[in-house]
C-alpha cells in the first residue's frame, strides 16, 4: 500500500513539474512580448508568429511524444524537454535576428514542450482511472497556475529595470527550467501495465462488459473523436488568444499600466491554484453520480467554455476602472482552464482506454495544437495589428469558445467497441492514417 501509494504521488509530482514549465513558457510570453516588442521595434504579429511557430513544432512533436510514453513512459520524455526548454530560453535571450528568434524560440522551444502536454497527461490517466482521474490531473495541472504567478512576480522586478532586462529572465528561466524537468524526469514512472499494476480508481461500467484498446485508426474512425478533437480545437482558438493578449488588451484598449495589467493576469494563475483541483473533485463526483464515465466528462465539456464565453463578454463590456469585472473576468477563465484542456484528455481516455493512449491522444494533440494555438495566438496580434486594438481579437475568442461547447453537445455517451473484422482492418490502417497526417 505504502509503495503504491508513493508511486502515484511520484506520477503526479512528475506531471506537476511538466505542468509548471510548460505554462511557464505559456504565460511569460504574454509579459515578455510588451518590453520584448520595445526593445528589438518588432509587431505584435511578428512576436506571435514566432509563437504560433513554436505551437506547431510543439504539436508535431507531441505526437512523438505520445508514442515513446506507450512504449517506455516518461522518463526519456522529460529528459529530451528539460534540454530542449532551455536551449529555447537560452538561445532566444541572444537575439537580434527575427529569423533567429523564429528558430530559437521556435523550434528549440517547440521541441522541449512538446514533450510535456502529451506525456503528462498521458501519464496521469494511464495511472489514474475513473473517479480517481480529475482530482489527480487537477493537483498535476495546479502547476501551471502556480507557475503563472511565481514566474510573473518573478519577472515584474527585473523587467522594471530597463527596456532589455527580458533577456535576463529568459536567460535564468533556462536554467530553472532544466533543473525542474530534470526532477521530473528521475521521479516519472513507467506505465503501470509495465510495471503489472492496475491503474488507481474504479471504472463505471456495465455487468460484464469488458473495456476495449482503440487503436489510433479505430479511434479516428468514430464520431466521439473528431467531436472531441474541434471541441478541444476551437477552445484552444479561444484560451490561446486570451492568455497571449489579454495584457495588451488591458494596456492598450483601456489604458492600463503595465503593472496594473500584470497583476490582474496574476489573478487568473492565483485562482487557477484552487479551482484545478477543487473542480477536478467536482468531475469525478459526477463520473459517480452519472455512473457513467463518457457521459459525465462531456458535461464538463460543455460547460467549461461556456464559462469562458462568459469571462470574454464581461471583457469586452469592462471600463479602465472597473478592476472588479477584470477580475471576475480572471476568475472564469481559470476555471475554463481547470476543466477544459484535461477534461478533452479524460473523455477520450474514458472512451478509448489505456493501451494506446498515447498515440491517440498524441495523434489528437498534433492536430489540435498545430491549428489552435498557433492560429489564436497569431490572429490576436493580426487582428489588433489591422483594427489597431484589442476588440476584435476578444470577439474571435469569445467564438472559439462557443463553437467548443456546440461540438461538446455532439459528443456521445458511449462508444461501441469495433467488430472484430473492423478491428482487424483498422490494424492495417493505422500506419497509413498516421503516416498520411503527417
Amino acid at each position: 500500500m505504502k509503495d503504491a501509494k508513493s508511486t502515484s504521488r511520484k506520477v503526479v509530482l512528475a506531471a506537476f513539474l511538466a505542468c509548471f514549465c510548460l505554462f511557464g513558457f505559456r504565460s511569460t510570453f504574454s509579459i515578455l512580448q510588451v518590453p520584448m516588442g520595445k526593445d528589438l521595434r518588432w509587431t505584435g504579429s511578428q512576436l506571435s508568429l514566432g509563437y504560433s511557430l513554436m505551437m506547431m513544432v510543439y504539436a508535431v512533436t507531441a505526437f512523438f511524444a505520445g508514442k515513446i510514453v506507450d512504449k517506455s513512459g516518461c522518463r526519456p520524455v522529460y529528459f529530451a524537454g528539460a534540454v530542449f526548454c532551455c536551449l529555447g530560453m537560452v538561445a532566444t535571450s541572444f537575439i537580434d535576428n527575427i529569423y533567429f528568434y523564429f528558430f530559437s524560440y521556435g523550434v528549440f522551444a517547440g521541441i522541449g514542450t512538446g514533450m510535456l502536454w502529451v506525456s503528462s497527461t498521458t501519464s496521469c490517466r494511464k495511472w489514474f482511472v475513473g473517479d480517481r482521474y480529475s482530482t489527480a490531473w487537477g493537483i498535476a495541472f495546479a502547476g501551471a497556475p502556480i507557475a503563472q504567478v511565481l514566474l510573473t512576480l518573478f519577472m515584474k522586478p527585473f523587467l522594471a529595470q530597463n527596456a532589455s532586462a527580458w533577456r535576463t529572465v529568459m536567460l535564468i528561466m533556462g536554467f530553472v527550467f532544466l533543473a525542474l524537468l530534470s526532477v521530473s524526469a528521475l521521479v516519472a514512472q513507467r506505465n503501470p501495465s509495465d510495471l503489472g499494476l492496475e491503474p488507481f480508481g474504479k471504472l463505471p461500467q456495465k455487468k460484464n462488459e469488458k473495456t476495449h484498446d482503440f487503436t489510433v485508426a479505430e479511434a479516428f474512425h468514430t464520431r466521439a473523436m473528431w467531436c472531441d478533437i474541434f471541441a478541444f480545437l476551437f477552445a484552444m482558438l479561444g484560451e490561446f488568444l486570451i492568455w497571449s493578449q489579454i495584457v495588451k488588451y488591458w494596456t492598450v484598449n483601456l489604458n492600463m499600466d503595465l503593472g496594473t495589467a500584470s497583476n490582474m493576469y496574476i489573478i487568473i494563475g492565483v485562482c487557477g491554484i484552487f479551482t484545478m483541483p477543487l473542480l477536478g473533485k467536482v468531475a469525478d463526483r459526477l463520473v459517480k453520480s452519472r455512473g457513467n464515465e463518457p457521459e459525465a466528462r462531456r458535461i464538463v465539456l460543455i460547460a467549461g467554455p461556456i464559462v469562458g464565453a462568459i469571462g470574454c463578454v464581461l471583457l469586452l463590456m469592462m471600463k479602465a476602472d472597473q478592476l472588479w469585472l477584470g477580475a471576475l473576468c480572471c476568475v472564469l477563465f481559470a476555471c475554463y482552464w481547470a476543466v477544459e484542456p484535461g477534461g478533452c484528455a479524460g473523455y477520450a481516455g474514458s472512451v478509448f482506454g489505456n493501451k494506446y493512449f498515447g498515440k491517440v491522444w498524441g495523434f489528437a494533440t498534433l492536430i489540435v495544437m498545430f491549428v489552435g494555438p498557433a492560429t489564436g495566438s497569431f490572429m490576436g496580434g493580426f487582428l489588433a495589428d489591422v483594427t489597431g486594438n484589442y476588440t476584435a481579437s476578444v470577439i474571435f475568442a469569445l467564438c472559439g469558445f462557443v463553437l467548443s461547447a456546440l461540438m461538446a453537445l455532439l459528443l456521445p455517451k458511449e462508444v461501441k467497441a469495433p467488430t472484430r473484422a473492423q478491428e482487424a482492418g483498422a490494424h492495417c490502417r493505422e500506419r497509413q492514417t498516421i503516416s498520411s497526417a503527417l
